[in-house]
């Protein structure tokens, strides 16, 4: 896919971009990689109903429509694992300490530079359709006092920065991500798969039975494996606080630990420092804690 197969439509204000693009999909079906961005966002929405404070024109505002193939309910944090990673890649050419703090902020040093929310629809147990919802700081030179730790491109580099081209690097560099869970089915013994590696676009056809006990070609279901384990691994290493011991509080107050995994549904597993008990949280059950 390259930065022209994309429909983009830029907006000067909305309640939301996810709301918008939902809406738009209720009047006439959209392809893939349709991107909503806006100015200004009325009532921008984070994880779990955070909001999202932005100054207008000032910041990357956006959402993307996907049809991922093949993720189970149980698996659906790759989704946020590859956006997550997009964004990082985008910041990481200009400035180093890009963090992503479970599940998917963006941090930069001890301060967060981007969030997301991302909403799946779901049928007989696998996603049929996700919008991803994105905002980067990128311009915007002061915050509200109320905000705890806000960082934007602007105040890291001194400089103000084109949004229109950052967009157009998260797209190419988020879609070289994803391109192993999009695949187009093609009439006949043959199944045609579109992927990318890095910024090389490849195009390989996988012979095998279509049924539902045919077998795909083995190789592509290595390479399609291997995919998911290098996001898993380029993901787990880019995470805030990743080395060491730190606090955290659940229900039962405070405690140190390390990271051990984020699990393919994005489930934090944390060992304790005291008793090496391992504990497995789900998003907003467990929060990092400043020493």
């Amino acid at each position: 896919m390259s930065s022209n197969d994309y429909s983009v439509l830029w907006l000067e204000e909305v309640d939301s971009t996810n709301n918008y693009l939902k809406e738009w999909l209720r009047q006439e079906p959209l392809e893939e990689g349709t991107t909503v961005v806006v100015d200004y966002q009325v009532r921008g929405r984070g994880q779990r109903g955070n909001g999202w404070s932005s100054e207008k024109g000032k910041n990357l505002l956006f959402s993307l429509l996907l049809y991922p193939k093949r993720i189970k309910v149980n698996e659906q944090f790759i989704l946020s694992r590859i956006a997550s990673l997009a964004v990082k890649r985008v910041l990481d050419r200009f400035t180093d300490d890009i963090r992503i703090k479970w599940p998917n902020d963006i941090y930069w040093k001890e301060k967060k530079i981007a969030g997301m929310l991302i909403e799946n629809d779901l049928l007989r147990g696998e996603i049929t359709r996700s919008v991803v919802g994105i905002g980067i700081n990128v311009n915007q030179q002061s915050f509200p006092d109320e905000l705890p730790n806000p960082a934007s491109l602007w105040q890291i580099t001194g400089m103000e920065h084109d949004r229109v081209k950052l967009l157009e690097v998260f797209l190419q560099e988020f879609f070289s991500l994803y391109g192993g869970l999009r695949e187009r089915l093609w009439e006949g013994n043959e199944k045609l798969t579109e992927f990318d590696v890095g910024q090389t676009r490849s195009r390989d056809r996988v012979r095998g039975r279509h049924d539902s006990g045919g077998e795909l070609d083995v190789e592509w279901i290595r390479w399609h494996e291997g995919q998911r384990e290098a996001i898993y691994t380029a993901y787990m290493s880019s995470l805030y606080r990743k080395e060491g011991y730190h606090w955290y509080e659940d229900h039962n107050g405070r405690f140190q630990a390390a990271i051990q995994e984020v699990m393919p549904s994005g489930h934090l597993v944390l060992r304790t420092l005291d008793r090496g008990e391992v504990r497995c949280y789900a998003f907003k059950e467990v929060a990092y804690v400043n020493p």
